[in-house]
């Protein structure tokens, strides 16, 4: 019996049939391929109806056996990580989120620590799927955990088990099929502008000063805090560069943004007027206008105008509506943006929302128009 070798050695394609092989392609025996196989032993298969079929099937023998190193190494990844428990796989997981700002991994802390860590620290990552998940969701609801912390908490529970997923843990993605806690904000409390001239005049001149650039450029309380009068770009604009971060107490980027990114945002005059009045009067560190009271070298801290708020709140110095915060000076700017028919994609923007979503779920209801007004002004061209 003759064997013809195939190339790059793949193994080798015979009859045993007894003929000679230079009859084989006439003969009506079926083709042999003789091959080693993954563990180097030597191996045969028949049944070849062509020398074609035989040869095609020695050359998928031998890729096969090219790629076993690539599945060799899937295979022992699998085997690590699927028998991890969650809470270690997260702590490596966790070291590769380096673009969380402090504020952002402080918050993550506390959500694996009180919420996610309690209900899933012990299990092994091979063996989450949707019913786990799904279980997760229901067990802070048994223990009436807020839909936005609930929320929060699923996010990052996700973002651990999708990194999993990419690794190839799970033949099936765990979150396919499962109904994600949602968080619907609560519609915002806003004083109305004579509420907001008292506001102005309740507390000191900081605190009319912080008052001013939230209601009238729509920046967060820390934002706020880290006022700078360099940031006027133009008379009408000014630049948001940072925040103070209630973690680190030291100025950073801001909310959802990297490093040395920021968004304009309008000026108003009076604004202006205020920021400039207020710097005159007590000067500016770095061009920075509000700064520790008690340490001109520290930055201004959030708290700190919270706590003047509840002081004039308990004074009953504040004619607020029933339900509002600080926070509602900066609500008044959308408010009054959308008043004036000011786009909300513009306004989303300004704010500095992550998503327009959020936008519209927050200020929905101070949308000028009805479908009623819509009605009515669609039929003005459908009547001409």
């Amino acid at each position: 019996m003759a064997a013809t070798t195939t190339a790059h050695g793949m193994g080798t394609i015979f009859k045993d049939c007894g003929h000679a092989s230079s009859y084989w392609p006439k003969c009506p025996h079926g083709w042999k391929i003789r091959y080693r196989n993954a563990a180097g032993k030597q191996t045969e298969a028949s049944g070849f109806a062509t020398r074609e079929k035989a040869a095609e099937r020695l050359s998928t023998v031998h890729n096969e056996k090219q790629a076993k190193p690539a599945n060799q190494a899937k295979a022992e990844r699998i085997a690590r990580y699927g028998q991890m428990r969650f809470d270690e796989y997260t702590a490596e997981w966790k070291q590769g989120q380096r673009h969380l700002a402090p504020a952002s991994l402080s918050h993550l802390d506390s959500l694996l620590q009180h919420h996610i860590f309690p209900a899933l620290s012990s299990r092994r990552m091979n063996t989450f799927d949707h019913k786990v998940v799904d279980g997760f969701i229901r067990t802070m609801e048994r223990n009436s955990v807020g839909l936005a912390t609930q929320s929060n908490a699923f996010d990052k529970l996700k973002a651990v088990l999708l990194d999993a997923h990419r690794l190839g843990i799970f033949e099936d993605n765990p979150l396919l099929g499962v109904q994600a806690p949602v968080y619907d904000p609560k519609k915002a409390v806003i004083p109305s502008a004579e509420q907001l001239r008292g506001l102005r005049a309740a507390g000191d001149d900081t605190f009319m000063l912080l008052v001013d650039v939230m209601s009238g450029c729509g920046l967060r309380n820390a934002e706020a805090a880290a006022v700078n009068i360099g940031n006027i770009v133009a008379d009408d604009v000014y630049r948001v560069t940072e925040q103070v971060n209630q973690t680190t107490k030291h100025y950073d980027r801001l909310k959802h943004r990297k490093l040395d990114e920021y968004r304009d945002v309008p000026l108003p005059a009076r604004v202006k007027q205020t920021i400039e009045w207020y710097a005159d009067k007590y000067g500016t560190v770095d061009g920075y206008l509000l700064r520790h009271p008690h340490d001109r070298d520290r930055a201004y801290q959030p708290y700190l105008l919270q706590n003047q708020w509840q002081r004039l709140k308990r004074a009953g110095a504040l004619d607020v509506p029933e339900g509002m915060v600080i926070y509602g000076c900066r609500h008044f700017f959308a408010s009054n943006c959308l008043a004036h028919r000011i786009p909300i994609t513009d306004v989303a923007e300004w704010m500095g929302h992550k998503s327009l979503e959020i936008t519209f779920k927050i200020y929905r209801h101070l949308l000028p128009g009805s479908i009623g007004q819509a009605a009515k002004i669609l039929n003005v061209s459908l009547a001409a």
